[in-house]
């Protein structure tokens, strides 16, 4: 028994530097199937997919806990039945440091505080990820931002009512949070180079929405009782799929354990091959034309690894043609999700609903935008005509909304 383990730790034809998931995996195909060939760009490509995909929808599972919370950490306590002990003031339900007059102004704080952080550490972990192995980078900057988000639920298990206690951990948050969409879109880019990207975008970009819907769910399960739940399950899903990803992803195609060589196939296997579609082979930092089948395999790289593209300055990115114009168009899109995101539940009573509403429909215009986006090759126009059709979209709930969809404000 000892000695099949031996065996199997020594095993050849194993990439020693890929990560350890990925090593097992190999391990076990060559015992168990040593016959048995696979498309290995195909399943790589897949595999970063899947675990960028559920990656940022945890970074959105852990940030939507605290705009369902806000209707719960202060709200009318004068439509509440009276409890059995004579309330000193009218604001006994409220969570401390939230039972005051200017509750949706520390609320607001709490916000300002995580998206501040956010926008300031974005700039540093931009330029950190195109230093660093980005299967660390994710990893850690998982484990931390699942930390910060179990902080925050321990604030109601140890009873702490301290506003700087909150603040810290939203700054905290906001820094942690700011390794997820550098990480996983750099790393979703290199593995697909500069083919036709609008589908695959469109269905990926999905995990935001997802990741808002999950978070509702279970923040409102445990939201009404012992409300520390709604940010300690999210931080526990959070946290393994941050341990999988450490396991498992392969940041890059370019290091010297997943690049790709096409190997020639043999005359039986010609005429099978010549049907497949071309589609791009990553050696390297090169893209080329190659056929992918069954006949790709990971070899080590002959002589030298090109050398590393050197990392893109601030200054020389925002030159980049169209860099400038997509930030701005960003920036007002993240202004209405976030409005939505955070600021919705407070105000209307059935949020819940609107908020799912609301990321359903962000699942399926992504895969449309991609879609229109790959049929007509030039995404700024989908960009412009989503746009258009968004600024009246937004105003719709407030045009028809009646005086009664909303919840009466604490203060009134």
């Amino acid at each position: 028994m000892i000695k099949k383990l031996l065996n199997f730790l020594k095993m050849t034809g194993v990439s020693r530097d890929a990560p350890i998931g990925i090593q097992c995996l190999q391990k076990f195909n060559l015992s168990l199937c040593p016959r048995w060939q696979v498309n290995k760009l195909r399943c790589y490509q897949a595999s970063v997919l899947m675990l960028t995909y559920f990656t940022y929808m945890t970074y959105h599972l852990t940030r939507k806990p605290i705009s369902v919370l806000k209707s719960v950490l202060h709200q009318n306590c004068s439509a509440l039945p009276p409890p059995d002990w004579t309330p000193t003031n009218d604001e006994w339900c409220n969570w401390p440091p939230f039972n005051t007059s200017d509750a949706n102004t520390l609320l607001g704080a709490l916000d300002s505080a995580f998206l501040f952080s956010y926008a300031g550490a974005m700039f540093v972990s931009g330029m950190i990820a195109e230093r660093v192995d980005l299967r660390y980078f994710l990893s850690l900057g998982m484990l931390v931002s699942a930390f910060m988000c179990y902080l925050f639920g321990l604030a109601r298990t140890l009873s702490i009512h301290h506003i700087s206690y909150y603040l810290l951990v939203q700054a905290g948050a906001g820094i942690a949070q700011t390794t997820g969409w550098p990480g996983t879109v750099s790393v979703v880019g290199k593995w697909f180079g500069d083919t036709k990207k609008g589908l695959i975008f469109g269905i990926w970009n999905s995990h935001t929405s997802l990741g808002n819907i999950l978070g509702t769910v279970m923040a409102a399960e445990y939201v009404e009782g012992d409300w520390s739940q709604s940010f300690f399950y999210p931080a526990l899903v959070m946290g393994a799929v941050g341990f999988l990803v450490f396991l498992f992803l392969a940041p890059e195609p370019s290091q010297k354990h997943y690049q790709f060589v096409v190997q020639q196939p043999s005359r039986q296997s010609r005429r099978s091959t010549d049907e497949e579609e071309p589609s791009q082979v990553i050696v390297g930092d090169q893209y080329e034309d190659e056929s992918v089948s069954e006949h790709t395999s990971l070899l080590p790289p002959r002589g030298p690894a090109p050398a590393s593209p050197s990392p893109v300055s601030l200054a020389r990115a925002l030159r980049i043609p169209g860099v400038i114009e997509f930030s701005m168009s960003l920036f007002f899109a993240k202004l209405v999700s976030y409005t939505f995101l955070y600021w919705l539940p407070l105000y209307i009573k059935s949020s819940s609903e609107l908020s799912t509403a609301f990321d359903v429909g962000g699942v399926a215009g992504a895969i449309v935008a991609g879609l229109l986006a790959d049929a007509v090759g030039v995404p700024a126009i989908v960009c412009v005509v989503f746009y258009a059709l968004c600024a009246p979209t937004v105003l719709t709930p407030v045009s028809v909304a009646t005086p009664g969809h909303w919840r009466r404000s604490p203060q009134s």
